[in-house]
């Protein structure tokens, strides 16, 4: 029951001999005398029984609980780890004030943050399938784990349980993983054939799960490839009787095609000249798709109070670095209070923009972003996606897919609560949607599942490893019976080599290396750069259309006039790669003879330079916009540039020695194949701006289908992460996370440490630490009051010490403290229980299985002595 302040005086009485029964196993508890003064009414109360020994097991020192050598207990196979280490609890009874009458706690909750700076869910456990599974194995409602003390401590997993974490905190995966495993012995424990069938429809809940998230992932991939492709073609003209078919569908099977009409064909004046239409209407309807995707963006605008220790939630390289949280936080003296933080302006993010992919990896690592994964989000970036990939810019889809795919993962989970209901289980979900939007996006599935391991997820066990694998093969086979392309294949492009490289052309692949990595990691410095000056400008910080529109006013002004810049980035990069005896359109263009190479170069060249800007320029607008595969073009032509001039020289000089290998048969590509640079490239500078290497060589396999150039694509790629280590340590995606502050803590990193500890530990403040030195009851004002502090200094995930006589006894984290507080009825007259390692129980048999609401205990972390 609530503890109320308005008691006359508060007794503890200790003593060895006198024990109460306190439950039906006949527990006994010795009595601790003390005496806490405080000044209330007078009455007298009835006696309760509090044990010292908490609920609360400690997941460090399970071997700490067990008997000790030479007592009467007996250890076997059945014996519980979590059991206490005696049977004999010591306990203490009060005296409370007669006459008051305290109601039960509610669950509810209040919004006790600062502004209102999150969004608090329901955390009712009771129609969970887990609770109803328990109460449906019991006739009175409640699970008998066992015999003795392992009662009460197990069942206590489910009591004030809570389902939903709160805004900007991070997943407790301890407790998650033990919540599972008791909701699982709970299924075994169940030996009639209705348990073993729900155990094992339990069992397919994963795999049914994964097989709907792969199928509904390449349905709206479809959606989107189809789209956008019909979209992108408009600016250009339209297919007369069928608007919206694309060129490639209005087209298909004729030599010349009569039903596709270009705008100057469709608009019948004389005022201007043909191409001058042309190239009105391409930027203007580039304008306008440009303008509509950021609009849709722009509707998920999510406004964060400036205590919250984030820089943004979106791909800008710009947004301002939040130190004086930080300053504040370690500078404050005890009479400052937390006021300067909020003079720092609110924290803006889109969480439909950008590709989203860093935002996945901070999610999966166990932080929690409400709405970022949710069905607003899903819809708003996969519309949003198709007008940003129409309008032409120089972005790409295939990030976008993994957040999208995430987003369906996230919300699939709410079918079943096993997942639902437990945030570590679910993020297990999450990484198999992650890879099924790598597997959709380049048509590779086992390049998913690498993707999921080697980039996004922080926990893959090897049963996620299979998960993951039947979720991309699902989605593979989804989209292959779509046909998304009209090829009946599920590759973005399929390019394939008939001959074998040569072994001097070696040199060529760890120089395109080389530059691949060097292009991948000045990217990622130009960006940045741009990001800081150019979006700093007052009017683009705070109208980020303005900036849309002038980037799409930009590319749509210069790309117009260039054929390789006006292609879609799949569609170039197709035909950067490809031979020149597969694709017809590459034949007039990219397969020259000898005396026009130098002009082929030169008209690559300029393209090459467009496309890099386009790109630098284009990162981090508010559109859905990916870097994969416009990383890869920019490296397809610095490729295709290098095979051209190796192709000249041997064709130049044939004899020479170092082209000795080359085969005497006629042909421009019989000696040197430029697509195959090309590829080499493009592999190269992705490297250089994700960092990702096994992942980009299977990918490149799965695309090519060619094991002959499985070697050169390895070999490049390692020397182009070697490069881009040396000029930037940090890929795109993980400076992301260190500028924006995002809080995830890389198991990759090892930090030399060789200072004192004490350099970095902040010093003392009373007001952030919980004494209970005196008295093991403190007022919920105070706890609230320190709680508050912690808000308003951002530490959302944060927690309060417990100090006895100066000596660390424990720790209540933040979440936790504010969980407890919200369920008081009445916090300004509650006392609430917080010395480490002490229980509250009733005195009777009902008030048994009811906890009371102001023993916080059990969400102390306790310290164990060793």
């Amino acid at each position: 029951m609530p503890r109320s302040k308005s008691h006359p005086h508060l007794h503890l009485r200790i003593g060895d001999d006198d024990h109460d029964e306190v439950d039906e196993e006949g527990e006994e508890d010795d009595h601790i005398t003390a005496q806490v003064g405080v000044p209330l009414s007078p009455g007298t109360s009835p006696t309760t029984v509090r044990r010292l020994q908490s609920t609360r097991t400690s997941d460090l020192d399970l071997h700490s609980r067990l008997p000790q050598r030479g007592s009467n207990v007996q250890v076997n196979e059945r014996s519980s780890l979590l059991a206490s280490s005696d049977s004999l609890n010591r306990s203490y009874s009060s005296l409370i004030a007669e006459g008051i009458e305290i109601p039960r706690a509610r669950l509810w909750r209040t919004r006790s943050s600062p502004d209102n700076a999150r969004r608090f869910m329901n955390h009712d456990r009771s129609g969970s399938f887990g609770q109803r599974l328990v109460s449906a194995l019991t006739s009175d409602g409640r699970f008998k784990f066992g015999d003795g003390n392992t009662d009460e401590s197990k069942s206590s997993f489910y009591n004030d349980n809570r389902v939903w974490y709160d805004q900007f905190t991070s997943t407790d995966w301890v407790h998650d993983s033990i919540a599972d495993a008791y909701r699982v012995k709970a299924l075994r424990g169940r030996k009639d054939i209705r348990g073993k069938i729900i155990a094992w429809f339990d069992g397919a809940q994963g795999w049914l799960l994964v097989a709907i998230i792969g199928c509904v992932t390449a349905l709206i991939a479809y959606f989107v490839d189809v789209t956008e492709s019909a979209l992108f073609d408009l600016k250009e003209g339209h297919c007369e009787g069928n608007w919206y078919y694309s060129r490639k569908k209005c087209c298909f099977g004729a030599e010349r095609c009569k039903e596709w009409k270009s705008w100057s064909r469709s608009i019948d004046t004389t005022a201007f000249d043909r191409a001058w239409i042309d190239y009105a209407s391409y930027v203007m309807l580039m304008i306008l798709m440009a303008a509509a995707s950021a609009s849709l963006t722009i509707m998920s605008k999510t406004v964060v109070p400036s205590a919250v220790q984030l820089s943004t939630l979106d791909e800008n390289l710009g947004a301002a670095i939040r130190s004086n949280v930080v300053d504040v936080k370690r500078g404050l003296d005890r009479t400052q209070d937390y006021s300067s933080l909020h003079d720092a302006p609110a924290m803006v993010y889109y969480s439909a923009a950008g590709s989203g992919v860093a935002e996945v990896k901070v999610i999966l690592s166990g932080f929690v972003i409400h709405g970022y994964l949710g069905v607003k989000t899903l819809v708003i970036k996969t519309l949003a996606l198709i007008l940003s990939v129409a309008s032409g810019l120089s972005i790409g889809k295939e990030g976008p897919f993994v957040h999208i795919a995430t987003c369906v993962g996230n919300i699939a989970c709410r079918l079943f609560s096993k997942y639902n209901s437990n945030d570590g289980k679910r993020r297990e979900v999450l990484s198999a949607s992650a890879a099924s939007g790598v597997a959709v996006a380049f048509g590779a599935p086992i390049g998913g599942v690498l993707f999921s391991l080697e980039e996004v997820s922080y926990y893959f066990p090897p049963k996620t490893l299979f998960r993951t694998f039947f979720c991309c093969i699902a989605a593979a086979l989804s989209l292959k019976f779509l046909n998304p392309y009209g090829t009946n294949k599920i590759v973005i492009f399929e390019v394939r080599y008939l001959s074998d490289w040569n072994f001097f052309e070696m040199i060529a692949f760890i120089f395109l290396g080389i530059l691949g990595g060097a292009a991948g990691a000045l990217f990622i410095k130009a960006s940045r750069f741009w990001a800081r000056t150019f979006r700093s400008i007052p009017l683009i910080k705070k109208w980020p259309m303005a900036e849309v529109l002038l980037v799409a006013l930009v590319t749509g002004v210069i790309s117009f006039w260039n054929r390789y810049t006006k292609l879609p980035v799949t569609e170039l990069l197709f035909e950067l790669a490809s031979p020149c005896d597969q694709n017809d359109t590459v034949a007039a263009d990219l397969c020259p003879r000898k005396e026009r190479i130098p002009h082929v170069i030169h008209n690559l060249l300029i393209a090459f330079c467009i496309k890099s800007f386009l790109t630098i320029i284009t990162f981090g607008v508010k559109v859905p916009a990916g870097i994969y595969v416009p990383s890869m073009v920019v490296g397809g032509l610095l490729g295709r540039i290098v095979g051209h001039s190796v192709q000249y020289l041997a064709m130049t000089y044939p004899h020479a020695s170092i082209f000795s290998d080359c085969p005497a048969t006629p042909g421009t590509e019989s000696c040197v194949v430029p697509g195959v640079y090309a590829m080499v490239a493009a592999g190269a500078t992705m490297c250089g701006v994700t960092r990702l290497s096994v992942t980009l060589a299977v990918i490149l396999f799965e695309l090519t289908g060619s094991l002959d150039h499985v070697l050169p694509f390895s070999l490049a790629i390692l020397v182009s992460k070697w490069t881009a280590d040396a000029i930037e340590p940090l890929s795109i995606y993980d400076l992301l996370t260190e500028m924006n502050s995002y809080p995830f803590l890389d198991n990759k990193v090892r930090p030399i440490f060789t200072t004192e500890l004490a350099d970095i530990t902040p010093r003392f403040r009373e007001e952030r630490v919980i004494d209970v030195s005196n008295s093991p009851l403190v007022p919920a004002v105070d706890l609230r009051t320190k709680l508050d502090q912690l808000h308003k200094a951002g530490e959302l995930d944060g927690g309060l010490p417990i100090l006895r006589n100066n000596i660390l006894v424990g720790l209540i984290p933040a979440p936790d403290l504010e969980f407890a507080l919200d369920k008081l009825d009445n916090q300004d007259r509650s006392l609430c229980l917080m010395a480490a390692g002490i229980g509250w129980s009733g005195s009777d048999g009902e008030e048994e299985h009811e906890p009371d609401p102001t023993d916080f205990t059990p969400y102390i972390d306790p310290v164990r002595s060793p």
